[in-house]
């Protein structure tokens, strides 16, 4: 299967998707009848968001101290209001992808086949229902994740709730598995899905079944401190399921070399005429003092040397170690669901429960696949894995910070190991802004703009979860 986007310039000037000052309602898209230019569309967005390191959007890259600011660094200071950074998450992912995903459903349900789809189309209509489905149960946990209480039974329905209501985090946690169990239920090898508009899988459904187990793998490990029922059931049907096992069955999302379709890596370092990123100092130096010979991938070197700045401090371009070649590439893929990922949620589950084997194995496995996705030789890893052995006596901290290394591309879930597991030891920087309280945030606060327009919800949603702070710990994460 190869990845690729079918936007013609027309169709990319159809699909361009503005924030709206309402969660439910974009009125600036433009949709035809097919649903494919709308999942090409929403899977592109969701990939975007996943892998930008715009300051305007996803900054989980400095939270992560994987990066750090040349010279404005009131993001790598936490402060993320200036720019309006949760109006655009919000946005991102309920108007540019949820909403579209909708879209979509709508065309699929309203489709009436020809006489001679009669057979044929039931079946197809539930893979295609499953997959959009599928990529909002992802959409839906990267919100709840990221804000806590969210708009969720009311958020996409306009006419009826113009004003939605916040659904609790953990009620939606649980519906979201007991929706991806069908999801995976419902698709059928040989029946028929999406053609070339799937970027992600290409309709491939052997691969989607591997998707949606892994998720549903992803949100039973989210909730084991504070429901190891739910979670060591839905992590069992995952593995018995199957999940992604190998680096070809990753969920990537494959950009293209025309303007408009690279990689948004590309478009911030290349493109933007900016040397706005350079290496952050705790994560360089992890890396320096554990020999790890992915920091030749990670980041450039400043003659014969990989060398990090201070968090929340700016500094010269070219005394520091430049983002890898592969940020400054045009094709470089984005990440939704790894096998890096899922191997080193497969290692927790084992540390934790009991699930699926050795832990020291399945750790072992986990940092194999980092360095495979990365172009490293099995004697690198070998001699690794030598110097870093598993750690039964603090498995969070082995798989915590091996998982702080090998999630460097992929920062939004690193910020979901980070708070889970409560390693690596990260120090926010002395300069950060007082509402993170002299601490990393574990949570982005609301949009501004649901302050405004719905007070109300907002007001009842913040008082729910504890107060909207950069410190207010989301449900799973208790310790």
């Amino acid at each position: 299967m190869k990845n690729t986007i079918i936007f013609s310039s027309f169709l990319a000037l159809l699909l361009v998707g503005c924030t709206s000052d309402d969660v439910n309602l974009d009125p600036h898209v433009v949709y035809n009848a097919s649903p494919e230019p709308l999942i090409t569309y929403a899977q592109k967005e969701l990939s975007d968001y996943m892998t930008t390191p715009s300051v305007n959007e996803n900054n989980f890259r400095l939270t992560m101290q994987y990066w750090q600011e040349t010279t404005y660094v009131s993001e790598s200071n936490y402060n993320f209001t200036g720019r309006n950074v949760s109006n655009n998450v919000w946005g991102d992912h309920y108007v540019n992808v949820l909403n579209n995903l909708n879209k979509a459903k709508e065309f699929i349900e309203q489709y009436q086949p020809v006489p001679s789809e009669l057979s044929t189309w039931p079946a197809k209509k539930k893979n295609q229902l499953a997959i959009i489905d599928i990529l909002s149960v992802y959409t839906f946990q990267t919100l709840v994740d990221t804000f806590g209480d969210v708009p969720y039974s009311q958020a996409l329905n306009n006419d009826l709730f113009p004003l939605p209501a916040y659904d609790d985090d953990a009620k939606i946690y649980q519906d979201l598995i007991s929706r991806l169990k069908i999801d995976i239920n419902n698709l059928e090898r040989g029946k028929g899905t999406f053609g070339p508009g799937d970027i992600i899988y290409g309709g491939d459904i052997g691969k989607w079944q591997k998707f949606g187990n892994s998720l549903l793998l992803k949100l039973g490990i989210a909730i084991s401190d504070v429901n190891p029922s739910l979670a060591q059931s839905s992590i069992n049907t995952a593995i018995t399921g199957g999940v992604i096992t190998d680096e070809s069955q990753s969920g990537l999302f494959g950009y293209l070399a025309a303007t408009a379709n690279f990689n948004p890596l590309f478009e911030n370092l290349i493109v933007s005429g900016r040397d706005d990123f350079f290496a952050g100092k705790p994560f360089v130096n992890f890396l320096n003092t554990t020999s790890d010979p992915r920091v030749s991938k990670y980041f450039q070197d400043v003659d014969g040397e990989y060398i990090g700045q201070t968090i929340g401090v700016a500094g010269n371009f070219t005394d520091f170690s430049a983002p890898g070649i592969f940020a400054y590439t045009l094709t470089t893929p984005g990440n939704l669901i790894t096998h890096t990922e899922v191997a080193f949620y497969l290692a927790e589950a084992a540390a934790r429960f009991g699930i699926g084997g050795n832990p020291e194995i399945l750790y072992q496995n986990a940092v194999q696949a980092s360095f495979r996705e990365w172009g490293l030789t099995h004697q690198e890893t070998q001699n690794y894995l030598t110097a870093h052995p598993y750690n039964a006596g603090n498995w969070k901290k082995s798989i915590g910070e091996q998982a702080w290394v090998a999630m460097y591309n992929h920062p939004v879930v690193s910020w979901n190991f980070y708070r889970r597991l409560d390693y690596p030891v990260l120090q926010a920087p002395p300069t950060a802004i007082a509402n993170a309280d002299g601490k990393v945030p574990v949570r982005l606060q609301y949009p501004t703009l649901e302050a405004t327009t719905n007070g109300t919800n907002y007001a009842k949603a913040a008082a729910a979860i504890g107060g909207d702070k950069l410190t207010t710990k989301v449900f799973w994460d208790i310790h």
